[in-house]
């Protein structure tokens, strides 16, 4: 796991997934502000209190709350853009490093976005609930699990598909659920961190390339 985490952070460090990177992140920060102004833009059309200054402090109120919750939803709608490119950084990854293995197959363009779109809603809901936690001072312990399953499950799948069908993708995963898990951890960790976590759609998908990989030929 240390050896492939080094290796999918030396990849993401490469031009190629910076520029991947810069898309997800552009993409996800326009849509935000697109939300956020639309929603200023609606409440002003709109005119829910009977006095001009009440319109204002709802606006400013709104258009304030908005810009926090969009802080929290960058992470998960830049996994969901960053979804439209797994398959281009899992076709780099195993030229770079695997050459002389069979290529894998694309996945279809409407499967592939339907699996960003999955995990970027699975993360989420996730996060949502285990949000009120925070307030028992288990939230970080219980958020850190629920990212690593679900990093693990998700990005593990995505590679192995690749290179076989999704019954026995699943399958391998199960096989190897505790090994799985545990790689999960290290993605998660990253998941935790602002900014940082922008890179963990990327960075997963090579680090899960390479666990599969070394699984394969275990």
């Amino acid at each position: 796991m240390i050896k492939a985490a080094f290796t999918a952070l030396a990849d993401l460090l490469s031009p190629d997934f910076r520029s991947v990177l810069f898309k997800a992140v552009g993409l996800a920060v326009l849509l935000l502000i697109a939300v956020v102004a639309g929603t200023v833009m609606l409440l002003d059309a709109l005119k829910l209190a009977p006095w001009g200054w009440g319109n204002a402090v709802i606006e400013v109120a709104a258009g304030l709350g908005l810009t926090v919750l969009a802080f929290f939803m960058i992470a998960p709608v830049t996994a969901l853009f960053a979804g439209l490119y797994l398959d281009h950084i899992a076709r780099l990854v195993e030229r770079k490093h695997y050459p002389g293995d069979m290529p894998g197959r694309d996945l279809p363009v409407l499967r592939a976005a339907l699996l960003g779109l999955q995990f970027g809603l699975l993360v989420l809901i996730v996060n949502l609930a285990v949000l009120p936690m925070l307030l028992f001072g288990i939230g970080a312990i219980a958020l850190l699990v629920a990212n690593a399953y679900l990093l693990s499950r998700e990005y593990f799948e995505m590679a192995a598909m690749r290179h076989m069908p999704v019954a026995e993708a699943k399958q391998l995963r199960r096989e190897n659920s505790t090994q799985v898990f545990a790689a999960g951890f290290i993605p998660a960790v990253l998941a935790l961190v602002p900014l940082v976590n922008l890179t963990v759609p990327l960075f997963s998908t090579s680090y899960f390339v390479h666990i599969f990989k070394g699984l394969k030929r275990s």
